[in-house]
């Protein structure tokens, strides 16, 4: 299988489709790794977003907003590999095959309808975040999802866990403090079924917020709203629950939609040599930062989740020039960086 037709494959599905009695260790071994996977997957258009801000400084709300949210969701993955560390299984983030591709849908077949793309920050990007984030029944909504959202495949995961607690042994755990971006955002060892409990309830609550609040209840400020919340009055352009406060979009760099493979290597749009050496410079450093991470569960070495965090920053520098160089169609948008695996 390569890395189109795994993202495109029906994982979560199948595996919220098995009764809840053959919810065994196998069944958390697929399911962990998936949540890894989908973690992984916000990842890349939450950046794209950020970094095409062109002034980041001062008090841009959100510009603010977007920084919170990334680092909110670099812990969820971090917590969703020492979730599957400590059952004993070992997270794979440096495979061609597994790492997410855009545009194309969330693994596992969690939200079929949506495609994910990258691109600069737009109020059509606000809503493709949003929808990534939308609850099973968020508070805007009286009707319930048809369909699979994070939070109910974590739910299937926190229930399973429950009925299987012996499988938890604190194997690997890789810690972090990280109290600086958020009350939950620490990496912290799972030993027990409460420690996963809430583990799970902090990806779940950041995301999605609660059946009764959109708020945040593991804010980094007071007043936070969850993800769905906070994308949607970008998207809208006004506070949540009032109209009257705008929230405009700042001025961005016009980084347009990564094409279905990456921007052309050969033919006539071919980008420019300089262009190429960036686009090539981003994918190894990314690489390299999945292959740290990868390592640090590995090993249970959480010296090398510091490695992989200074890694990360690295990225933004090449990304951003990208945003500069325009693209050869005269549509005013420019490149920027397509987040695909390379080998060694």
């Amino acid at each position: 299988m390569n890395a189109v037709q795994y993202a495109q494959s029906n994982q979560i599905v199948d595996l919220m489709r098995q009764p809840a009695e053959q919810r065994d260790t196998k069944w958390l071994h697929k399911a962990l790794q998936q949540a890894i996977l989908l973690e992984l997957a916000t990842l890349p258009p939450y950046l794209c977003g950020w970094w095409s801000i062109k002034d980041p400084g001062g008090a841009n709300q959100v510009f603010s907003t977007l920084r919170t949210i990334i680092f909110d969701e670099m812990s969820h993955l971090g917590i969703a590999c020492n979730l599957l560390t400590t059952i004993g299984g070992t997270p794979r983030l440096a495979d061609e095959t597994l790492v997410p591709v855009y545009p194309g849908p969330l693994p596992g077949g969690v939200r079929p309808e949506l495609t994910v793309y990258l691109s600069g920050l737009t109020t059509a990007s606000a809503k493709m975040y949003a929808s990534i984030e939308e609850p099973e029944d968020p508070v805007t909504r009286a009707d319930s999802a048809a369909f699979p959202s994070i939070g109910a495949f974590y739910t299937a995961i926190v229930d399973a866990l429950r009925a299987n607690p012996q499988l938890i042994t604190g194997d690997r755990q890789v810690t972090r403090d990280m109290t600086h971006h958020g009350s939950g955002n620490s990496l912290e060892e799972l030993r027990t079924l409460g420690d996963v409990e809430s583990a799970i309830a902090v990806i779940k609550e950041q995301g999605e917020g609660t059946s009764a609040s959109p708020q945040n209840p593991y804010p980094l400020a007071r007043g936070e709203l969850a993800h769905y919340y906070a994308f949607l009055e970008i998207a809208q352009g006004h506070k949540w629950g009032d109209p009257t406060v705008v929230v405009p979009l700042p001025e961005r760099l016009p980084m347009g939609v990564v094409p279905q493979g990456g921007w052309p290597r050969t033919g006539p749009d071919v980008p420019a040599a300089e262009v190429t050496a960036l686009l090539d410079k981003f994918n190894r450093a990314y690489s390299a930062l999945l292959r740290t991470l990868e390592e640090a569960w590995r090993q249970g070495d959480s010296e090398l989740l510091g490695e992989a965090e200074t890694k990360m920053f690295t990225l933004r520098s090449p990304a951003r020039e990208l945003m500069k160089r325009a693209l050869p169609d005269d549509s005013g948008k420019t490149y920027g960086p397509e987040f695909r695996y390379v080998a060694p």
